[in-house]
């Protein structure tokens, strides 16, 4: 009996990023990453029981390589006051390649239909929303800034709009500026 080629989990991982870039979520297989990654469909099969698995893995990769790359742009501002928020605007510096995009719009197809997959994206924000609001010096400005941050940062990663990165910039300097600012109660609009 044959030993079955074995490939380690980051290179599946990246055969299974490849397959979502040219056949979307819904087109992934064992069998297509298997194919992909060069190894038997047992091989997958081995560390993914299921698609779902595989898929589960593949956001989780996704949300991990992003957070290190925001920790690493919150580890160059600290210990600065509101180090958490200003290096979650630093990394949103950044913008999306289309392979980004591709992948973003084509998991985010995946996540409506299972919330079992959304969960590790739910943690990363859970997880983001609590640190900003308790390491801000003001938690209400900076959490407007994370928000307005995000919603730039949602619409370039699937691919809604992209600024150039010289207006990009400028944007994020005027949503830096909500950091220090302390929203207060607002009157009811006349009617």
């Amino acid at each position: 009996m044959g030993r079955h080629r074995t490939i380690d989990r980051e290179a599946l991982l990246d055969a299974a990023d490849t397959v979502v870039n040219r056949a979307g979520a819904a087109h992934l297989t064992l069998e297509a990453v298997a194919v992909e990654a060069g190894i038997s469909k047992a091989s997958v099969l081995y560390d993914y029981k299921t698609k779902r698995a595989l898929i589960r893995a593949v956001i989780e990769r996704r949300v991990s390589t992003e957070m290190a790359r925001v920790q690493a742009c919150v580890a160059s501002i600290a210990p600065a006051p509101n180090a958490e928020i200003l290096g979650r605007l630093a990394a949103a510096s950044r913008s999306f390649s289309d392979e980004d995009r591709t992948v973003a719009l084509s998991l985010c197809a995946a996540l409506a239909h299972d919330a079992g997959l959304r969960e590790p994206i739910q943690n990363a924000y859970r997880d983001q929303i609590d640190e900003v609001a308790s390491r801000s010096t003001h938690p209400r400005g900076a959490m407007l800034a994370f928000l307005a941050a995000e919603g730039l940062m949602m619409m370039d990663r699937l691919g809604l709009h992209s600024w150039p990165q010289e207006e990009r910039g400028r944007l994020l300097a005027d949503i830096a500026w909500l950091v220090e600012q302390t929203p207060g109660p607002r009157d009811e609009p006349a009617r």
